[in-house]
């Protein structure tokens, strides 16, 4: 395969990426959190990437792809963290220890409370989250976006 093939490949895993998020939200009743809109964003970018991949299938377009997949893998991997509890997520989308609160207190955590929580796992699979696969998958993409570029400088 030559690096345009490739990099159109990669292209349309970040595509895939997103129909399968909107797949958990719209079909499987599971809305994302904040911290997953923006590991979308940066497959949203790399989908962006394969139409220049398109136009003009150079080194330095197949690298944005690989910055764009290595920033969802990036996010993804931080998120996991958030869920497994290694450490702390946004303030806005986690809730903190409730120990020591008084009712009122306790009344307004949860009254301030986002809907979708980010330390939390809504669905896993072989006991990897969402936002595991995100990352894994993501670093699979930015290998293909890798040989696309080295297959284009030669």
């Amino acid at each position: 395969m030559n690096a345009k093939q490739i990099g159109l490949i990669a292209a349309f895993g970040s595509v895939a990426m997103l129909i399968g998020a909107l797949g958990f939200q719209y079909i499987g009743d599971l809305p994302p959190c904040k911290m997953c809109y923006w590991q979308r964003y940066a497959h949203v970018a790399a989908a962006c990437v394969g139409i220049l991949v398109w136009i003009n299938p150079k080194p330095v377009v197949m690298f944005l792809g690989a910055i764009a997949a290595f920033v969802s893998a990036g996010l993804g991997g931080y998120h996991a963290g958030v869920e497994l509890k290694y450490w702390e997520g946004p303030t806005t989308c986690t809730s903190a220890p409730i120990g020591g609160l008084s009712t009122d207190d306790l009344l307004a955590q949860i009254m301030n409370a986002p809907v979708v929580r980010c330390d939390e796992i809504a669905w896993d699979l072989f006991g990897i989250s969402m936002a595991g696969w995100n990352m894994l998958i993501s670093l699979g993409l930015v290998a293909l976006w890798i040989i696309a570029a080295r297959r284009a400088r030669a």
